[in-house]
């Protein structure tokens, strides 16, 4: 009978073990800590591989020449391709998209967000991938995607 342990049913069970094994030895890959050094302002830009999106953080309280709306700490983050558009992200509140901000020099720091990596900055979590860059405060409340091939911002 073709259910029999050694038929049907036993290649059915050795298929199955064996793609079990082979998912435990490939196991997933952890997103990867990357740590940026603070300008002697506080701020810190980084700039995704691809060079189309851009962005600078400022410590809560600001710097000498300036000072988040609400205090800070902000991430304000631009693309530039295929419309120049501005992400900000303060400590509450939803993400402001600013479409056609004006005069922006963006995406020239020497810091590459690596894809696949993940970066904390005071109030905030960022993840660089191939699909784009998703920042969010450490509750999950508010944050932004910028692509691009897509913004979205909450």
């Amino acid at each position: 009978m073709p259910w029999e342990v050694g038929g049907v049913l036993g290649s059915l069970r050795a298929v199955l073990l064996a793609l079990l094994a082979g998912l435990v030895l490939v196991a997933p890959v952890h997103a990867r800590e990357q740590h940026f050094t603070a300008e002697p302002s506080g701020q810190i830009s980084f700039v995704m591989p691809s060079g189309n999106v851009g962005c600078l953080y400022t410590p809560r309280g600001g710097t000498d020449t300036y000072a988040p709306a609400d205090g800070g700490p902000e991430l304000s983050c631009d693309r530039i391709a295929p419309s120049y558009v501005n992400m900000t992200l303060g400590p509450r509140g939803p993400a402001v998209l600013t479409q056609n901000p004006g005069e922006q020099s963006c995406c020239g720091a020497d810091n590459v967000f690596a894809y696949g990596n993940t970066a904390r900055f005071d109030g905030f979590v960022c993840t660089s991938s191939t699909a784009g860059l998703t920042c969010e405060t450490t509750d999950k409340r508010h944050g932004f995607c910028v692509a691009k091939s897509r913004l979205l911002h909450y």
